[in-house]
């Protein structure tokens, strides 16, 4: 299990403090319509790499908060090896993300809402926890789990009602 010195965050618990900052940036993505989820990579108690989905803006499928926040993070700290962080993502990660998460040997993931239809933690696949593969994570779900999940369903519901997606 990965330590991570959370004293500078008084009372607040650090899993929920964190995800209220990968849920700001969902609320980003949602104001620019892209699909709201949201990530931010810790270390050393410091966010390193903070994104939202950019998809459509970018026009690129794969531009996921987490392979952003990602890509941020290494940028950062000077090295692919994310070994000594934790990723917050407001959604469960796709496989694509699951891939570049083992991939980049981040140990710790904690995600809000689970995704019955395309998580790989857990729901579909459990890539995170796959033996076979060479790095493995502590793995975190549920935290802050009704705001993470409610963010989505107002989208999907409002782009339902505007006839898209």
């Amino acid at each position: 299990m990965i330590e991570i010195n959370f004293d500078s965050l008084d009372d607040i618990q650090p899993h929920e403090h964190f995800m209220r900052e990968a849920l700001r940036q969902a609320e980003i993505a949602r104001s620019v319509n892209e699909v709201p989820v949201g990530a931010v990579i810790v270390r050393d108690g410091r966010v390193i790499g903070a994104a939202h989905n950019q998809r459509e803006q970018l026009r690129d499928p794969t531009a996921h908060a987490e392979m952003l926040a990602i890509t941020q993070a290494a940028e950062s700290i000077g090295d692919w090896r994310l070994e000594k962080c934790v990723l917050y993502v407001t959604l469960e990660p796709c496989p694509m993300c699951a891939g570049a998460i083992v991939q980049a040997r981040i140990p710790m993931v904690v995600f809000g809402a689970s995704d019955p239809k395309a998580g790989a933690v857990h729901s579909v696949y459990q890539l995170l926890s796959d033996a076979r593969l060479n790095h493995r994570c502590e793995i975190i779900s549920g935290v802050l789990e009704q705001p993470c999940s409610t963010i989505l369903t107002e989208f999907f519901q409002a782009q339902r009602a505007m006839g898209k997606k």
